[in-house]
C-alpha cells in the first residue's frame, strides 16, 4: 500500500446498545470514549444500535409479512381496476 493515502485502520471495540454484547475488529472510525479490553490494552469504544446480536434477521425475530393480506386491504380500499 501506498503511504499517507490511506486512513488509519487500527482496532476499535464496538458495543451493541441494546444487548451490551461487545466485540474487537478492525476499523478506521474513530472514538473519543475508551475501553479496556480482556487482553488489558485500551481501545477506542464505538456504541451501535444494531449488530447481529440484536439484529432481528440474526436473531430469528424476524416478522413475516402477510402478502395476502396486504394485497386484500389494497382491493378493498382502492378496488379492482376495469378496463
Amino acid at each position: 500500500m501506498k503511504k499517507g493515502i490511506h486512513p488509519d485502520y487500527h482496532p476499535v471495540v464496538f458495543q451493541d446498545s441494546s444487548t451490551g454484547t461487545s466485540f474487537l475488529t478492525r476499523s478506521t472510525a474513530t472514538s473519543d470514549r475508551t475501553v479496556e479490553w480482556s487482553d488489558g490494552n485500551t481501545y477506542p469504544l464505538l456504541v451501535v444500535d444494531i449488530t447481529a446480536d440484536s439484529h432481528p434477521f440474526w436473531t430469528g425475530a424476524q416478522r413475516l409479512v402477510d402478502t395476502a393480506g396486504r394485497v386484500e386491504k389494497f382491493n378493498r380500499r382502492y378496488g379492482k381496476r376495469t378496463r
